[in-house]
């Protein structure tokens, strides 16, 4: 049900606007960045909601849920769209934020807006990136997962309706950008092995070992990263496993109490479905953007586990 391995990366919180709409509870992190179908079902005709769903127009005009608007990553990422240099380019990179503020603006989103992102079948990671990149725009705070997806959704006997997408007004962004969500090989580099710092891999485990090759020159993971693949932290679902399974898996991978978990992947997709689950903890999370496919070009960057 997960989507291919090459596809890295959904989100975080750390944004500057209070939501409009009510949370689910004034519990814990998990229950602002993660809804319920009941949730929504609640708040579907609220005046700032958007609803996001994930993918390409062929699944949107099969089936989406009543009010929902289509999203791809090409539309709000840099090097997703034309004829790329995949020796040199970056995938999935983060745009800069003038120009995110003007891509997000064109869905329908403003600094009121409520956004609810979900998925359909197999795009866990590629949700969570989209979400992670709502609170790179300073929108996190306001910025939640639908647990489950589109498939728990129609499982919960709710409406679906077809067809295309309706045209919406445009929005205006002019959150407080969160940078520091994302760091840089450079930054990985000097941080690798300090205290406080978890560095979490989100690639399949073969990745990390080095026993199957990532489309770049070398094999293995950054040294002082442990594994941890983000199909560990959901279940069969789709849905985010309990907080205590969840805990219990961040401290196999050696994340301890008040720990920054820093997580990287392919391309910068899958790690956001593991800053998801971390964040729902209460980790102060970031993202290395570039990841493996940036740090295995670099000839100047250590290697552990089959570089070669």
């Amino acid at each position: 049900m997960f989507a291919p391995v090459f596809r890295c990366v959904a989100i975080l919180a750390l944004g500057a606007i209070t939501s409009p709409l009510p949370a689910q509870s004034a519990g814990p992190a998990r229950d602002r960045l993660v809804v319920s179908g009941a949730w929504l079902a609640g708040h579907l005709h609220d005046r700032d909601l958007v609803l996001l769903q994930v993918g390409d127009s062929a699944d949107f005009d099969t089936g989406h849920i009543p009010g929902a608007r289509p999203v791809t990553l090409a539309q709000i990422s840099a090097g997703m769209s034309g004829k790329m240099d995949m020796d040199n380019i970056l995938m999935l990179e983060m745009l800069p934020i003038d120009t995110l503020r003007l891509r997000l603006a064109d869905l329908g989103i403003s600094n009121r807006s409520h956004v609810i992102v979900y998925f359909t079948t197999d795009r866990i990671s590629t949700t969570t990136r989209v979400l992670y990149t709502l609170a790179y725009a300073g929108l996190g705070q306001s910025s939640a997962l639908l647990d489950g997806g589109l498939r728990e959704w129609q499982r919960e006997g709710r409406p679906v309706e077809s067809g295309p997408a309706k045209a919406v007004a445009r929005g205006s962004v002019t959150a407080r950008a969160q940078p520091s969500l994302v760091v840089s090989a450079d930054w990985v580099n000097a941080h690798k092995g300090q205290h406080g710092i978890a560095l979490l891999d989100a690639r399949q485990v073969g990745f990390f070992d080095g026993s199957q090759q990532d489309d770049g020159p070398r094999r293995g993971h950054i040294p002082g990263a442990q594994s941890l693949p983000f199909e560990d932290l959901y279940d069969s679902t789709g849905a985010l496993r309990p907080a205590a399974a969840l805990e219990a898996r961040f401290r196999a991978a050696g994340v301890q109490p008040g720990d920054t978990v820093v997580a990287y992947c392919h391309i910068g997709q899958r790690a956001t479905a593991v800053l998801l689950a971390a964040e729902t903890l209460g980790y102060p999370v970031r993202l290395y953007d570039g990841s493996f496919q940036e740090w295995g070009r670099r000839a100047d960057l250590p290697v552990e586990g089959g570089a070669k």
